[in-house]
């Protein structure tokens, strides 16, 4: 299990890589739902006149 977290000398390059895709997609979701949130206060407001 040491040997595949080492990745020998790949890991230099393959962690660095993970890293950026889990921000990546960290930041996908939040713009997501951030949009979510704006779209969903935008309809009740108008379904409501205002």
């Amino acid at each position: 299990m040491e040997a595949f977290f080492a990745m020998g000398k790949y890991a230099a390059y393959v962690w660095p890589a993970y890293g950026i895709s889990l921000l990546g997609l960290g930041l996908a979701i939040g713009f997501t739902l951030s949009a979510y949130a704006r779209a969903k206060k935008r309809l009740a407001a108008l379904e409501s006149g205002k």
